[in-house]
């Protein structure tokens, strides 16, 4: 398990989805060769899972794949992410290339290309936003709110988007006091049905994932009659 410290130290994160399994290999030890963490799939519907879940700094997107193409992810991608994409394929002509790019994607390389060319591609899109991220450490708890990932410990916690939209929140200003509609405020891109009392659900279960005794609360604390605050000692 890689605690806050190995996660804000990583160079960049890079998912590679190739339907090729030698040439996913070659992509893959090119990338880890310059420092970067790559993670590899073979499918476009893995593909698009993996993005959402991992929330990498870069997508290297064959277009070719089973299931559901590389056009397809992308589509998908741009309606709910910025992540940089870019595109691998075989096809060469102008209006191949303007789809590409249409549907979102940062860069578009034909293949047969240079592991060489693709590295120059990944190094010029990868300076157009930092790829180090400064991890959140409050106490024992690390939040990384663009990777959506939160440690206690060092130990990876799985949280849902409700829940980790208030991890993230209270993070960015320990032991400041959030009432129930502060917090709400938060979540309401996520599940427009919330309510105060959904609030206080998505802290019971934050509680039970973060806390030694979730009866006994030392973390993610209750200020009675006004709300929450996530204590930083």
């Amino acid at each position: 398990m890689r605690d806050g410290l190995t996660i804000a130290a990583m160079c960049a994160q890079v998912l590679v989805a190739e339907d090729d399994p030698r040439q996913a290999e070659v992509v893959r030890r090119y990338l880890t060769a310059e420092g970067h963490e790559a993670v590899v799939v073979h499918d476009g519907r893995t593909a698009l899972e993996s993005a959402r879940r991992l929330r990498p700094d870069l997508l290297v997107l064959d277009v070719m794949m089973p299931g559901m193409d590389g056009l397809q992810v992308c589509r998908t991608l741009r309606q709910e992410s910025d992540v940089l994409v870019l595109m691998l394929t075989a096809r060469v002509t102008e209006d191949d290339l303007l789809l590409g790019l249409e549907l979102g994607a940062d860069d578009y390389l034909t293949k047969p290309y240079s592991p060489r060319e693709l590295m120059a591609r990944v190094r010029t899109l990868l300076r157009r936003r930092p790829v180090s991220r400064p991890t959140r450490q409050i106490g024992r708890i690390a939040v990384d709110a663009e990777r959506h990932r939160a440690f206690v410990d060092g130990n990876e916690v799985e949280c849902t988007r409700g829940e980790f939209a208030i991890l993230s929140a209270m993070a960015e200003q320990p032991d400041r006091v959030f009432t129930r509609a502060q917090l709400l405020h938060h979540t309401r891109g996520i599940d427009r049905s919330s309510t105060e009392r959904t609030i206080d659900v998505h802290v019971m279960n934050l509680r039970r994932k973060i806390e030694a005794d979730p009866r006994r609360p030392s973390l993610l604390v209750t200020v009675h009659g006004v709300g929450y605050k996530l204590a930083s000692s």
